[in-house]
């Protein structure tokens, strides 16, 4: 039995040596820690250009040098002591905390766990001058003259050289290198009016020049993001949103893709995560994480920065404000990607070679390679303008008017209808259209189920699901659970526009269903139903899994692959993709169609080289 240590010595202060190494504790966790200390300090002296040295991932040696106002010689002693700090003065002070560091610890911190050289000149100042040791050292005055250009670098060797047991708690050289490198990324893309150059070892691993935030999301979120991202800029009140958000054709199964700032400072903040993530709901169901590079600014007094030594945890004055203020502004903005909206593009082609990949995943699972021209193909573009704007509110795969159109139509012009008409039906699976760029291809699935779902919701959210009675009711045996869930959850089940009940305690019987999905198997949408209320309670399912759900029975209603569209019906799809939000993903967060510029068709055939 293990008896609780009871300590039976006095009350004692701590030497300040051991009060420092405990508070290096709570701020020095890593060596990407001190990298990010260390870059926060070059910033807020106002560097324009940083350089990061690291050494065996950071534990051997890490030397940062910046471009800033440097320190004048009197003030480095002053500059490694604990609670020592030029940034804030007063309690006001620090509930208005414009910079990055405010506390005064991290060089003593730093200084206390490693071998610590701090080196710095004034615009003035004819030379640099040095500090180096412990915050105890520091305060006897060991300043001597030294080399170096304006600005300051800050030498940090051996890291935990004195704590072996932290030491041992820290990762491979690796490991510990992929830390800092992100933390030099973060502060990277927050700031792209100043120029980042990081080396490994004696190599030279990235290096950023001054630049705009979209060349500098591109350079360090790669392609993927740079081809399928949306600008998002609103403003209410104190607030302000600004960044990129990216489509769910560039989500990634790891949250390692998401930045998001406050006032200038890397967060991890659940609430603001939650607002993002609630407003990709709609597009981005599954385990798949939204890529985004966000900043909110607001005015400081409204943010208390103050919550967490590493500064990454932020707490809002008004965070439910806060938390509608991001969701709405998300949501909008993924709510353009239609293909009316102006300027959006959907699943981002930049060149043939990007595309055709998609396309051959695609056929792979189709069956024969079929193609099936619409009926007078010369005549398509032409003949179905006109009525087809008018029928996108009524579509319906299977009961869609397949007559011809009055010539008079002729005169419609391309760029009236973003995704064109009709030319083709590609495997049972693609529409192909021309449009007035080119090429269009559509995946008429995941077009239908986009359609289908927002229909649903809409109507769901308006109280206005309407019902389709089945002539005769569809029965199917079901388990005491099922017939259960059924009877104990019938005004769920009537929300949601089903009628279904008991016959018998092993058979159910469906007697209706939503007219919107009335081409559904009705026993696998009853299934389906049951399913989720069982597992997630009736309230749940109407609240947060009403989107899971509402995506699932879409799914089982849209048009399938491999049936055969009319020219009328592939146009009516179109017309109907127009105008409803959201309709370049499918409810999974796949691209519904891409485009292919006469340029990119132009290079696949390599005309004019």
């Amino acid at each position: 039995m293990n008896i609780p240590f009871v300590s039976n010595r006095p009350i004692q202060a701590l030497p300040d040596q051991l009060i420092s190494q405990i508070a290096a504790g709570e701020v020095i966790e890593r060596p990407a820690a001190v990298v990010k200390e260390l870059l926060e300090n070059a910033l807020d002296a106002g560097a324009t250009q940083i350089t990061v040295r690291l050494e065996q991932g950071g534990v051997k040696r890490i030397a940062i040098a910046d471009n800033g106002r440097g320190i004048a010689p009197e003030q480095l002693p002053l500059a490694l002591a604990r609670h020592a700090t030029s940034k804030i003065a007063s309690l006001s002070d620090l509930e208005n905390v414009v910079t990055l560091g405010f506390r005064g610890e991290a060089l003593a911190s730093i200084a206390s766990v490693a071998q610590l050289s701090l080196t710095s000149r004034t615009a003035d100042a004819s030379h640099a001058w040095q500090i180096s040791g412990s915050p105890a050292d520091a305060l006897n005055g060991n300043v001597t003259p030294s080399s170096g250009a304006p600005g300051t670098t800050v030498d940090v060797r051996d890291l935990y050289f004195n704590t072996p047991a932290r030491r041992k708690f820290l990762k491979s050289e690796q490991t510990e290198f992929g830390h800092c490198a992100e933390v030099v990324r973060r502060i990277a893309l927050a700031r792209p009016d100043v120029s980042f150059s990081l080396a490994h070892n004696g190599k030279t691993v990235d290096h950023w020049n001054v630049s705009e935030i979209a060349r500098r999301s591109a350079h360090i979120m790669g392609d993927e993001f740079a081809n399928a991202r949306l600008p998002l800029e609103e403003a209410a009140g104190p607030l302000r949103l600004h960044g990129f958000a990216g489509l769910p054709t560039a989500s990634r199964a790891r949250a390692d893709a998401q930045y998001f700032y406050v006032n200038g400072r890397f967060v991890r903040d659940k609430l603001l995560t939650h607002a993002v993530r609630a407003a990709y709901q709609d597009v981005l169901h599954g385990d798949r994480y939204p890529s985004y590079v966000l900043r909110l600014d607001l005015d400081p007094a409204l943010v208390d920065v103050n919550v967490h030594p590493s500064k990454i945890e932020v707490r809002f004055r008004d965070s439910r404000a806060v938390h509608q203020f991001v969701f709405h502004a998300v949501s909008r903005a993924l709510a353009q990607t239609s293909a009316t909206a102006f300027g959006a593009t959907p699943a981002p082609v930049s060149s043939p070679s990007s595309a055709l990949p998609w396309l051959r995943e695609q056929q792979q699972t189709s069956f024969g390679a079929q193609l099936s021209p619409a009926p007078g193909v010369a005549q398509t573009i032409a003949q179905y303008g006109a009525l087809f704007a008018a029928s996108a509110a009524a579509f319906d795969a299977r009961d869609a008017d397949a007559q011809s159109f009055p010539a008079s139509a002729q005169s419609q012009q391309h760029d009236e209808y973003p995704l064109g008409f009709a030319l083709a039906q590609l495997h049972g699976i693609f529409i192909l259209a021309q449009n007035a760029r080119g090429l269009v291809l559509v995946d008429m699935h995941a077009a239908h189920e986009r359609i289908l779902y927002e229909q649903f919701k809409n109507a769901l959210d308006d109280d206005a699901v309407q019902v389709q009675p089945l002539l005769i009711p569809v029965t199917f045996h079901a388990d005491a659970v099922e017939v259960g869930t059924a009877e104990e959850n019938q005004a769920t089940l009537r929300a949601l526009g089903f009628d279904i009940g008991a016959l018998s305690p092993t058979t159910l019987a469906v007697r209706a269903i939503p007219a919107l999905l009335k081409n559904a198997d009705a026993q696998t949408l009853a299934r389906d139903v049951l399913r989720d209320v069982r597992e997630f309670g009736g309230s749940r399912v109407l609240v947060e899994r009403r989107n899971e759900l509402l995506g699932t029975l879409a799914c089982h209603t849209a048009v399938r692959a491999n049936r055969n569209l009319t020219a009328p019906e592939m146009n009516a799809l179109l017309r109907q993709m127009e105008a409803t939000e959201r309709a370049d993903q499918c409810n999974h967060g796949r691209p519904t169609w891409v485009q292919l510029a006469l340029s990119d068709l132009d290079k696949l055939f390599l005309r004019g080289q």
